[in-house]
């Protein structure tokens, strides 16, 4: 997919996981025991809706105000990871941190760390001001950190063009979207409502905050519920969840403005932005949530297959389902990303069990790979979808596999059952070796070859 151009203006901040096993108490309170942490991090606020509208395939700009700290230079290069361009507007104070401590895949604590923006510019810079002007679409994701209440930067929202549709996604903390914005996007908790809140007040809720805020349309997200949408006086319009997902949560509501705001951008009707955006959010939270989207920590280029192993076990311990895929992932293409994906939402991680450069010379000959065993990973691991990456030196992962010991080993739909040699192991600690759709002509040795007709 390849839509308009959306920028994303709002509060960024850092998510950090810290993932462990609990198997007892504390002697000296009772509190859980979290042991062999792993730590993740992920980009937040505004930079997760920037991520998520990247992964959507359109081109994705992001305004917003990083500190001079560890934490705002991680979350740097998690949004260039993420493929998205970043315009930094600078902020003094430190980079507001959101850490989870979680087990089981359940969050036992939560700390939240910095966030003083003491010194926001108070306007936008001219590069800032050259993106606003060329967007096809705006979503502005307000986490009440002061970059949406910029007297500079609401005079330049209340002037764009009609044409160009404003999502806003709003936050308790956060100031009221400007007058003429095409979508107002709160939930439950940010519309005023209770959890037990009936269809009624819901609607009545959304009618009030429209006219107050003067927004052509309000969508209230209602979790496991769905979205009520009203965009006039007449009754809602109501979008259920068309099947319940069980997973973390974390990231839906961004998940959902970035996939509205996405959609308006390429034209879409609200109503009809507001149904895919219900989609992608159930199918974001289906996936694992933002616990899907974990990035390595700076200083880990890669995941060793210690560090594989590690997950497998807290993974099979936490009562939950190990997948593994192999190859060579050369040059990663549009098949690879599709049974990556579809790979990954077979169970709760996903590790890929990735050829050395001595393995992929014996299997494509002398002049492969194209890229070093380091480099194939790291790509790798910037994709959303993965969560480890083991290199083996044999021709196939059999060793490794038994290594970890996963639930599921997915292939490629060009391969089949008879031919997969890791079939038989798989059966031998009761998995299942499975094979996935593929986009017919996507290869490495295709593109290869088109390459060298293009440039003889």
């Amino acid at each position: 997919m390849r839509g308009g151009r959306l920028v994303i203006l709002g509060d960024s901040l850092l998510d950090r996981d810290l993932v462990g096993r609990v198997d007892r108490v504390s002697p000296d309170a009772p509190v859980p025991v979290v042991e062999d942490i792993v730590e993740a991090t992920r980009a937040g606020g505004a930079a997760l809706a920037a991520d998520l509208a990247a992964g959507d395939g359109r081109p994705v700009t992001l305004i917003t105000a990083l500190g001079d700290d560890p934490a705002g230079r991680e979350l740097a290069r998690l949004i260039a990871a993420a493929g998205v361009e970043c315009i930094d507007v600078g902020m003094a104070g430190t980079t507001p941190e959101k850490v989870r401590v979680r087990s089981g895949g359940q969050s036992l604590v939560r700390l939240d760390y910095g966030g003083s923006v003491a010194g926001v510019p108070g306007d936008l810079t001219p590069e800032a001001l050259a993106a606003l002007q060329g967007a096809d679409g705006v979503l502005v994701c307000d986490y009440g950190r002061g970059m949406s209440a910029n007297a500079t930067v609401r005079a330049v929202l209340a002037a764009l063009p009609r044409r160009k549709p404003i999502a806003w996604d709003p936050h308790p903390k956060g100031t009221a979207p400007v007058a003429g914005v095409r979508l107002v996007t709160p939930n439950r908790a940010e519309a005023g409502l209770a959890a037990g809140a009936s269809l009624a007040e819901v609607t009545r809720s959304a009618h009030e905050l429209r006219r107050r805020w003067e927004a052509a349309a309000v969508a209230v997200t209602l979790g496991d519920r769905g979205a009520l949408l009203v965009d006039g006086d007449g009754a809602p319009l109501v979008v259920p969840v068309v099947a319940a997902a069980s997973g973390d949560p974390c990231g839906a509501g961004d998940r959902f403005a970035s996939a509205a705001a996405g959609l308006l951008a390429d034209g879409a009707l609200v109503s009809e932005a507001v149904r895919g955006a219900v989609a992608a959010a159930s199918a974001f939270v289906a996936a694992g949530g933002a616990a899907s989207l974990h990035r390595p920590a700076a200083a880990d280029t890669r995941r060793s297959s210690t560090d594989a192993a590690s997950l497998a076990r807290r993974t099979r311990e936490g009562g939950g389902t190990v997948v593994t895929t192999g190859g060579c992932f050369d040059l990663v293409h549009a098949g690879h990303i599709g049974v990556l994906q579809a790979a990954r939402s077979l169970g709760d991680c996903l590790i890929v069990c990735l050829n050395s450069d001595a393995s992929v010379r014996r299997l494509k000959g002398p002049s492969r790979p194209l890229q070093g065993q380091e480099d194939r990973a790291a790509v790798l691991l910037a994709l959303g979808c993965v969560d480890a990456v083991a290199i083996f030196d044999e021709d196939t992962p059999e060793r490794l596999l038994d290594d970890l010991r996963p639930h599921v080993f997915a292939k490629g739909a060009d391969y089949s059952i008879e031919n997969l040699p890791e079939a038989a192991l798989l059966e031998g600690w009761g998995g299942q070796a499975v094979v996935l759709p593929y986009l017919e002509g996507r290869s490495t040795t295709r593109l290869l070859q088109e390459a060298r007709r293009d440039h003889p």
